[in-house]
């Protein structure tokens, strides 16, 4: 990004100031929304993001692994033929509200200052994190076709989809895990409007991004100068 701005930073790494931040992190295999602050709109993530969260998941049924998703190894499969759409659609009614999850294995939580995902990969031994209350706004089924089946999900922050899909297929007495986790929305920001995708990360496209995020910033401008050490470097932030 320095290099495409034209700003000389003659290899003093102290000069070279573009504080860029991200406001939560996504699965490693899920796709969307990911909100990123640049300069000072770094310190401004806790509070953009503070609202809720929307994901399109695609889940399959008799079949669970140890990440709860399509990347682990497969750890249990179970028939689900017994499955129907309205056994689906009744069960999603108890995972609506406030409600108490466990989080996966797999995850960034922290053990010791190490994500456990990290510990689980280096083949530790790991003790799952109480189960903890979370919030679902709402959760629909969109399609139903054995053994996937397609959901819609608005939450709040700590939600894991990858154990909402997995305590949907023991509730239906089978198993189920993630195929394709997708993030439709992160707070005000949204996967249509939003989104800056990865071949259009340039300085002028990110620039024209910021501009069009300005409106969710209480007509804040989108542009405004950061100090620099070298007369004529600028920077642009979204505040």
């Amino acid at each position: 990004l320095f290099a495409e701005a034209g700003v000389q930073t003659k290899g003093n790494k102290r000069n070279q100031v573009l504080k860029i931040g991200h406001g939560g992190t996504l699965d490693s295999a899920a796709t969307g929304v990911l909100v990123v602050g640049i300069g000072k709109g770094t310190k401004m993530l806790g509070t953009m993001l503070a609202g809720s969260k929307k994901y399109t998941a695609i889940g399959m049924l008799g079949k669970a692994t140890d990440t709860l998703d399509a990347t682990g190894k497969v750890t249990e499969e179970k028939p689900y033929d017994q499955v129907t759409k309205g056994d689906l659609e009744n069960v999603l009614q108890k995972f609506t509200g406030d409600i108490m999850q466990v989080p996966p294995l797999y995850s960034a939580l922290k053990k010791d200052g190490e994500r456990l995902s990290t510990l689980m990969k280096r083949g530790e031994t790991v003790e799952a994190k109480p189960a903890r209350p979370v919030r679902v706004y709402s959760l629909s089924l969109q399609q139903f076709q054995p053994p996937l089946f397609t959901l819609d999900v608005e939450c709040g922050g700590g939600f894991y989809v990858r154990s909402l899909v997995n305590d949907i297929g023991k509730e239906l007495s089978t198993c189920a895990s993630v195929q394709e986790l997708t993030r439709t929305k992160q707070g005000p920001f949204t996967l249509e409007e939003h989104a800056l995708h990865e071949d259009k990360w340039t300085i002028d496209d990110i620039a024209q991004s910021l501009e069009h995020c300005t409106a969710l910033l209480l007509g804040e401008p989108a542009r405004k100068k950061l100090k620099t050490e070298h007369p004529g470097e600028t920077a642009v932030i979204c505040e």
